[in-house]
């Protein structure tokens, strides 16, 4: 399962690499030669898009490494890491974008060639295409890292329908209208800032462990108390390593019960839950004798708490 994760991963970040370099290079060459700045703006758009595949691809191949002596956990946090990243360029072109089309607002030039125009309306047929391709492997891997250079591909696709209606509006009116191609590289703009704070409060929910779907949780304790000698799951915390889950668990059992039969159970817990989730990767049991956590709680003054807890 890893190496096909991997393998569909890096086909879909070598795709858009593949498709990056040669319409950067297409709307580059247009937007100089027919005089339209959200053209050129869109072109240094997807020459970002270039630097994200690649971080993207790093990302990738660094999450798929086993663990060792010093990730014990393995190294998934590499995928948000590399979605941070990407996240981070999206915010930062948006910015210079603003920057060069404020700049460009008041001095006048010619309207942008009407060739300009075809350049675009087939960028974005390709881009919107890549998009539905990289997100769909996306969500099929469960990979932060590809999720977010899909929908770095969508706001290439969105700056160049910006751009087109800026060029259009600009072919339309005239020199006096020139104004509305930077107007819509500024637009523009604006959706790649909020496509990319988005993405980077979702990666930060990753890199702080923030507790995924309650319903994740809630069908882990389920197939835990499906386990014969489980009398009830006290505690459940799960946390989220790249694609896969990490579980802690207390589970309550009969107090009379020998160790090695509290044993079993704690392994047959374990086994039931990873067979059943594949996504996840490891869960640790702890024995509790029935009755005795409820009991320490009620021992516990109102204005205390536990200083420790059993792992």
């Amino acid at each position: 399962m890893q190496s096909n994760r991997l393998q569909r991963s890096l086909r879909a970040t070598f795709t858009g690499l593949a498709v990056n370099v040669f319409l950067s290079a297409a709307k580059l060459v247009a937007g100089v030669v027919g005089h339209s700045h959200a053209l050129v703006a869109d072109a240094c758009e997807s020459l970002t898009d270039i630097f994200s595949s690649i971080i993207v691809w790093r990302g990738v191949v660094v999450a798929a490494e086993p663990a060792d002596e010093d990730h014990p956990y393995g190294h998934g946090k590499a995928e948000p890491l590399a979605a941070a990243v990407v996240s981070g360029i999206l915010l930062f072109v948006a910015g210079w974008i603003v920057i060069e089309a404020l700049h460009n607002l008041g001095h006048p030039r010619p309207a942008p060639k009407i060739f300009t125009l075809l350049v675009l309306f087939g960028v974005i047929v390709i881009k919107e295409g890549l998009f539905r391709f990289v997100a769909r492997e996306a969500a099929s891997v469960a990979s932060a890292a590809v999720r977010a250079d899909a929908w770095h591909h969508r706001s290439d696709a969105i700056t160049s329908i910006a751009a087109a209606m800026g060029i259009s509006t600009a072919l339309i009116g005239g020199e006096k209208f020139a104004w509305a191609d930077d107007a819509a590289a500024m637009a523009a703009a604006g959706v790649i800032a909020w496509n990319g704070w988005q993405l980077l409060r979702s990666t930060f929910g990753d890199l702080m462990d923030t507790a995924p779907d309650p319903e994740i949780r809630n069908e882990i304790r389920r197939l835990a108390e499906t386990i014969p000698g489980v009398a009830r799951v006290e505690k459940c915390f799960v946390r989220k390593m790249g694609y896969q889950f990490y579980v802690d668990m207390h589970v309550e059992v009969d107090p009379q019960m020998t160790v090695l039969r509290s044993h079993e159970i704690a392994h047959e817990v374990k086994d039931k839950i990873r067979a059943t989730m594949p996504a996840v990767s490891d869960v640790l049991v702890h024995i509790e004798p029935l009755g005795i956590a409820a009991k320490r709680q009620n021992q516990t003054p109102n204005n205390q708490h536990p200083t420790s807890n059993i792992q």
